[in-house]
């Protein structure tokens, strides 16, 4: 049995899942405001801790997404909540980041769009590779995967997202496992991120491991509230929009 069900069931000590979708909302909310107010590759201390503050964000996401995968009654739907919410993000996204609507048309390959069509192919990726449909065969199954990961490239978080979630879903009930699984692809991503943007920001990736610690508290509840998910799928499209529209007519 593995140490989150034990925690569950014999007491309530710890984080549940709703605290740390809480504690991933707060540091998403302070990376997106000194994104907005400090832009750019800003060397200065206090931007780059309050980024480093940011990295907790992912990481949680990551293990959610897997969490959601082992609890959901209804995979299919999952996946087309995900998508909607990444059609959805994506235009808030662009707009907060100042990016184009259109994918690409900036010349760029990466960071073209938000982390929720990473995590979408990174819940697709762990769903293959946990399927026991007999065509799913080890080959088709290394394709499948591999196309989850390539098709994540242009996200923000790239291929480090779908990589990430597999490996924390494979793994689950062995919490080091589970963090290894994190942090390799996002060293990797942090590498990319230091070759093609900065080497101080790719330093700051590595900062995800601020939120094992939070992770590692999990308990292996829910949480008494049953809205944390909406407002989180709410939330993320919604704070976007507005720090977008400071930027465009208030900081310009």
């Amino acid at each position: 049995m593995n140490r989150q069900v034990i925690q569950s069931e014999e007491n309530k000590i710890g984080l549940n899942a709703n605290a740390l979708k809480l504690i991933a909302i707060v540091a998403m909310t302070i990376d997106h405001l000194t994104w907005t107010f400090m832009p750019g590759f800003d060397q200065a201390a206090l931007p780059v801790l309050l980024h480093c503050i940011g990295r907790m964000t992912a990481p949680i996401m990551f293990f959610f997404i897997a969490e959601g995968y082992h609890y959901t009654k209804n995979l299919g739907r999952y996946v087309k909540r995900m998508f909607l919410f990444a059609i959805l993000s994506h235009f808030a996204y662009a707009l907060c980041f100042g990016g184009t609507f259109i994918p690409f048309q900036n010349g760029m390959i990466f960071s073209q769009t938000s982390i929720i069509w990473s995590l979408m192919w990174g819940l697709v990726a762990l769903a293959v590779a946990k399927s026991e449909h007999p065509r799913m065969t080890k080959a088709v199954k290394w394709l499948l995967v591999i196309g989850c990961v390539l098709i994540s490239l242009p996200a923000d978080w790239s291929a480090a997202a779908p990589m990430a979630i597999l490996l924390v879903g494979l793994n689950r009930g062995d919490f080091k496992k589970q963090m290894l699984g994190i942090f390799i692809p996002v060293a990797l991503y942090a590498a990319g991120y230091a070759i093609f943007f900065d080497v101080t920001y790719g330093l700051v990736q590595l900062a995800v491991v601020l939120s094992f610690p939070f992770l590692y508290a999990y308990n292996g509840r829910l949480g008494k509230w049953k809205g944390m998910k909406w407002l989180f799928y709410i939330y993320y499209p919604l704070h976007m929009t507005i720090l977008g529209l400071i930027r465009i007519f208030w900081l310009n």
